[in-house]
């Protein structure tokens, strides 16, 4: 695989979860372009500018809010929410060229996402949900963390889980993960890619153990869903054995969590790895939820750790090489189809079923 992802631009992407926007200014990097986030004093409305200033280059996120408006820590430059400069020191009048980039945001599911292409074509009904994220009937922790690797190798990584088993052992993997043959489903308009894995009888990992409360062996569902290019669901359920999917929505043994990422490119050779556990159950216990933010941040840190060793090995690869594909690569071979497809053609957003 080249370690090179190109860039889809007119599509949407999270620039952070809704609580680490404040009245802090925020950097990020997204597909290459500085970001500052902040929310307005009055209305809380999430704001993204470009963040550099106009004058020196400045970057606007190591600078301080006046109000809503940002005054640049170099020389004072003051910019207002839409990026237009309205003060300038020394002098009142203000140059046209005085502004900086202010780029569609759209907070939705405890994500605020930014649009960094044509701001012409940023619609908000291309987002993909993630309702569950701030559903009062479901408990989430959640965080961020950067991995200096292409954003196709974490694509690779969320579509392919027998990985499960080797990496993430004594976790979350079991020998059943990688055992169990896959199902994919391809929705190439949609940019839509499905991969299922049901597994009858397995062993019950820690990260359900100790967070259900389940003992002996266990049926394991899991079912990913995702959204090119940014959002990854995984719709898991567990359940003792001999509790059947049908009946798994009423019976009180059966136990879903949602695992959610977004995957961001944040400049070549470097994602943000934003990731969430919901669940529906014991959502009150507060040893449940420390002990799922805990357990799945080394989860996510071994993951880190895999790649940045993998971009950095890719990296000395000679020209041409060779890698090999079998089944369980099914869905991230989907997905790198569809991640070409979206660069190349450039001004099409997805369409998104709500």
């Amino acid at each position: 695989m080249p370690h090179t992802t190109a860039f889809a631009r007119n599509q949407w992407y999270v620039a952070a979860l809704a609580h680490e926007v404040g009245r802090e200014l925020l950097g990020r990097t997204v597909l290459g372009e500085p970001l500052v986030l902040y929310r307005t004093e009055d209305e809380g409305a999430a704001v993204a500018l470009a963040d550099r200033c106009v004058h020196r280059r400045f970057p606007l996120s190591e600078s301080r809010l006046d109000g809503d408006r940002i005054v640049c820590g170099y020389h004072g430059f003051t910019y207002d929410t839409t990026g237009t400069c309205v003060y300038v020191p020394g002098q009142k009048r203000i140059p046209r060229t005085a502004r900086v980039a202010a780029y569609p945001v759209l907070e939705q599911d405890a994500f605020v996402w930014v649009w960094v292409g044509d701001p012409a074509l940023a619609d908000p009904r291309t987002v993909p949900r993630a309702r569950h994220m701030d559903s009062a009937d479901w408990t989430t922790v959640s965080g961020m963390e950067p991995i200096d690797a292409d954003y196709g190798l974490l694509v690779d990584n969320l579509l392919d889980l027998s990985h499960e088993t080797y990496l993430h052992g004594g976790y979350i993997g079991t020998p059943e993960v990688a055992e169990t043959p896959i199902t994919t489903e391809v929705d190439e308009g949609a940019g839509i890619v499905r991969v299922s894995r049901h597994m009858d009888d397995a062993e019950c990992p820690p990260f359900y153990a100790r967070s259900t409360g389940i003992e002996g062996r266990i049926t394991r569902w899991q079912d990913i869903e995702y959204h090119a290019p940014c959002l990854y669901l995984l719709h898991s359920r567990v359940a003792p054995v001999g509790v059947l999917p049908e009946a798994d929505g009423g019976d009180p043994r059966a136990f879903h969590t949602e695992i959610t990422y977004a995957i961001t490119p944040s400049r070549d050779g470097h994602v943000y790895d934003f990731w969430a556990v919901s669940r529906d159950f014991a959502r009150e216990d507060g040893d449940v939820t420390a002990f799922l933010r805990d357990f799945n941040n080394t989860v996510v840190m071994q993951d880190v750790d895999a790649l940045n060793v993998l971009q950095r090995t890719l990296g000395t690869e000679r020209d041409g090489y060779q890698e090999l594909s079998i089944n369980i690569d099914t869905g991230g071979l989907a997905a790198r189809r569809i991640l070409a497809r979206l660069a190349e053609e450039g001004d099409k957003p997805t369409e998104r079923v709500r």
